[in-house]
């Protein structure tokens, strides 16, 4: 029998169980600037920019401020600049990143390697449409939305199950953060598609639960 407290019962704070892993998504840093006609390099037919200058500032900052928390494991995609974001916190805290190859951007089909800004900057009829249908396949070539959604869960699931109970950075792209809160929520798919660059998002993971506690965390850039 639970007996009432003598001045009531009080509001907690939200405590994930001993075996929720808590999952930090972090956007990587700003990367280079798209130049008409030099497209990026391609890795696996995506483009693979470098950071900014910006961007590596702001991988400092995420970096600084993650290293005051208790991390258990770090993760990048394949793609460069999720590794060049993570390096300031993988050197302060002495990890090595493991590579979960699943949570790279979207694919853009014929939009990549930076044609999607010059596509965008130019006024594209199909610009808006990716906004207005919510899906990136509207782009000719483009991932399908539903294999773009099985693989992000696939390998968000696969560090899930690796680190139960622990609490993971990972470095990654905002089409993919966009992607597994709009899964994690139940919201309009393209509802968490603006997270800024060096954002953290906080997604904890208990068995089937997914629990978006924090988006779009920038008080370490200010």
């Amino acid at each position: 029998m639970t007996r009432e407290a003598p001045e009531g019962f009080r509001q907690h704070r939200f405590t994930a169980t001993d075996t929720a892993t808590t999952i930090l998504l972090v956007r990587h840093g700003e990367s280079a600037a798209a130049i008409p006609g030099k497209p990026f390099a391609l890795r696996d037919g995506h483009g693979d920019p470098e950071l900014h200058p910006a961007g590596q500032l702001q991988a400092k900052r995420v970096g600084n401020r993650l290293a005051q928390e208790r991390i258990d494991a770090i993760y990048v995609t394949s793609l460069v600049r999720t590794v060049q974001t993570a390096e300031p916190l993988a050197s302060l805290l002495g990890m090595q990143p493991h590579i979960e190859a699943d949570l790279r951007e979207v694919f853009l089909g014929d939009w990549e390697g930076g044609i999607l800004r010059e596509r965008a900057s130019a006024g594209d009829p199909i610009f808006p449409k990716i906004y207005s249908e919510q899906r990136w396949d509207v782009i000719p070539g483009a991932e399908p939305q539903e294999r773009f959604h099985e693989r992000t869960q696939h390998g968000l699931l696969r560090i899930v199950a690796a680190h139960p109970g622990g609490r993971v950075a990972v470095f990654t792209h905002g089409g993919v953060i966009g992607q597994l809160l709009h899964h994690a929520t139940g919201a309009q798919a393209f509802a968490f598609t603006g997270a800024d660059n060096a954002s953290i998002s906080e997604l904890v993971v208990d068995g089937e639960r997914q629990i978006l506690r924090r988006f779009n965390d920038t008080s370490h850039l200010d």
